[in-house]
């Protein structure tokens, strides 16, 4: 009766990327609310310290790899503007959101002005664009990963960023974040650190086609994109992969840390696949992106 009465107190109330896919798409939403309602899920966010945003812009552009008109958005840090050269922050959204709402609880502008330790974070920019529902992998007629690698980044590099001495980092939440790993494997010549939040990590294909039947187009799909098989891949690459411990990705989300190389960065801490853990990882996950793609 508890999960049966209450899946919808449990959809409302697990907001952020890939909380609602979970509970609309039955991974244990009963489980997932017993947890907010027994505490697992409590998060404490240390309070947001920001500057003044940067400018933004927003536009819309035709993706042959995805067959179809691709929003995009770029945020530039205070004190820089459209023209500045910039290491660049790919920013890939979750499971059922679009470029609008790649961060939890604040947007791309906010983000690179957040304050750390009354600091400000290293000069970078970042962007995000459409993906799909597609896990950011590819699948028949629609390919969001060579979007992304062929279409959008060579966008960002006429505006300079990411471009020669500037490097590429990729940072993701829950789908977002299992796209973040992917593209780090399939292109670490191309990205230099990577940071994940939640990622939505499966075991199997098996698992993955239970809950979401559109996450891979077949078996070997999943085979060709299972960051956990390919995660030697990231031996060059700065890796930061944060998850909770009542997560329901948590299984994915051990396995893939004993797979990564030496070097890497897991942070398994008290939480779930909600917006509570997302916003806390936030502030951290670009701390370490900055470090990596500055030096700084």
């Amino acid at each position: 009766m508890l999960t049966a009465g209450l899946a919808g107190a449990a959809a409302a109330g697990l907001a952020g990327a890939g909380a609602l896919e979970l509970v609309a798409r039955g991974v244990l939403p009963g489980q997932q609310l017993l947890n907010r309602l027994d505490g697992s899920c409590s998060v404490a966010t240390p309070p947001m310290c920001f500057g003044t945003p940067g400018p933004s812009v927003s536009g819309t552009f035709y993706s042959r790899a995805r067959r179809q008109p691709v929003g995009y958005a770029i945020a530039w840090p205070p004190g820089h503007r459209p023209g500045s050269e910039l290491p660049l922050i790919v920013a890939l959204h979750g499971f059922g959101a679009d470029h609008t709402a790649a961060l939890a609880g604040m947007s791309m502008a906010q983000a690179m002005a957040l304050r750390m330790d009354r600091q400000p974070l290293p000069p970078m920019a970042i962007a995000a664009a459409d993906g799909g529902p597609g896990y950011w992998n590819p699948h028949p007629g629609d390919d969001p990963m060579a979007m992304v690698i062929s279409e959008f980044i060579p966008l960002c590099w006429r505006r300079g960023l990411g471009r020669g001495p500037h490097p590429i980092g990729t940072l993701g939440i829950s789908m977002g974040g299992y796209g973040a790993l992917l593209l780090a494997e399939k292109y670490p010549a191309l990205i230099r650190a990577v940071a994940a939040i939640g990622p939505a990590v499966w075991t199997s294909y098996r698992q993955a086609r239970a809950v979401n039947q559109g996450a891979y187009a077949s078996a070997a799909a999943f085979a060709a994109a299972d960051v956990v098989t390919h995660a030697r891949a990231l031996a060059g690459v700065a890796v930061r992969v944060a998850s909770g411990l009542s997560d329901p990705f948590h299984p994915g989300v051990m396995a893939l840390s004993q797979a990564l190389p030496p070097g890497a960065v897991v942070d398994i801490a008290p939480g779930c696949h909600s917006s509570p853990f997302f916003l806390a990882q936030e502030p951290p996950s670009l701390a370490f992106l900055g470090r990596h793609l500055t030096g700084g």
